[in-house]
């Protein structure tokens, strides 16, 4: 088996980041709809969308709180993820947490059609797609030990 360095292209690369970014890709749609239904439901909560991937990949919410004091416990290093959450346009863009071993990354992207739209057209409700994405997601990623 080939040992990939940092040094080599991204789409070479097979880690856990990468795999998120082609499901990301692979699934905007689905996940600009979901990611507006949960805005529908939570309504004026200050919580942001978050994808854990352990002990498998997972949609939950991340507290305001608690990404503050991650930002404070990692000496201010992720304060332009607060930046983004404050300017977070839920009815044009999706913004989500992956939260890794040791690392998160900020999922974030405005989709061609508005999230409004997008879940008017999958025509599906939360928790059919929280089912359908987590199970592409345990197809898609995985986290090496």
């Amino acid at each position: 088996m080939k040992t990939l360095t940092n040094n080599e292209p991204l789409d070479q690369r097979n880690d856990w980041l990468t795999q998120l970014d082609k499901f990301v890709r692979d699934n905007q749609p689905e996940l600009a709809a979901l990611a507006w239904g949960l805005n529908l439901e939570k309504g004026e909560s200050s919580d942001t969308l978050g994808i854990n991937l352990t002990p498998t990949p997972h949609f939950v919410y991340c507290s305001r709180q608690a990404i503050e004091k991650l930002s404070r416990q990692v000496e201010g290093k992720i304060n332009e993820i607060l930046g983004i959450i404050n300017g977070y346009k839920p009815e044009e863009e999706v913004l989500a947490i992956a939260i890794g071993k040791h690392q998160i990354k900020l999922v974030y992207f405005k989709p061609e059609i508005p999230p409004p739209d997008c879940f008017e057209k999958v025509g599906e409700d939360v928790d059919s797609l929280l089912r359908k994405l987590e199970e592409r997601m345990a197809e898609k990623i995985t986290l090496e030990d």
